[in-house]
C-alpha cells in the first residue's frame, strides 16, 4: 500500500483546512486508516482513525469536535477535515495504514505516508 499525504500550508488560528490521503494499493480500501502528527521535538501522536468501511471513527480527545475524519473508498481516499485550527496543531501530519493492534499507537500502523506540513500561526 503507498500512502500520499496533501492539503497542508499555512493558516490562521481558528481557520480550517483539509487534508488527503490518496491511496494506492490492492488491499488499501481494507485497512483501518488512521492520521498522526508529529511536531518538532515532540513524540508522533495519534490524531484521528476510521475504520475499513467507515463506519467507526476515532479521536484524540484533543480534536474532538474540530476535526473529522472520512473515506471514500471508491476513490481510495482518506480525509481530515480540520476546524478551529490551533497553534499547537502546527506539525507534520501522516496518514496510515493500520495493521492491527491498537488503534492509536503508531507502532501498529504498517504503511505510512510522507507528512504534510500544517502551519498554524496565531
Amino acid at each position: 500500500v503507498q500512502l500520499q499525504a496533501s492539503g497542508g500550508g499555512l493558516v490562521q488560528a481558528g481557520g480550517s483546512l483539509r487534508l488527503s490521503c490518496a491511496a494506492s494499493g490492492r488491499t488499501s480500501s481494507s485497512y483501518t486508516m488512521g492520521w498522526f502528527r508529529q511536531a518538532p521535538g515532540k513524540e508522533r501522536e495519534f490524531v484521528a482513525a476510521i475504520s475499513a468501511n467507515g463506519g467507526s471513527t476515532y479521536y484524540a480527545d484533543s480534536v474532538k469536535g474540530r476535526f473529522t475524519i472520512s473515506r471514500d473508498n471508491a476513490g481510495n481516499t482518506v480525509y481530515l477535515q480540520m476546524n478551529s485550527l490551533k497553534p499547537e496543531g502546527t506539525a507534520l501530519y501522516y496518514c496510515a495504514a493500520r495493521a492491527g493492534g491498537s488503534i492509536n499507537f503508531y507502532q501498529d500502523y504498517r504503511y505510512w505516508g510522507r507528512g504534510t506540513l500544517v502551519t498554524v500561526s496565531s
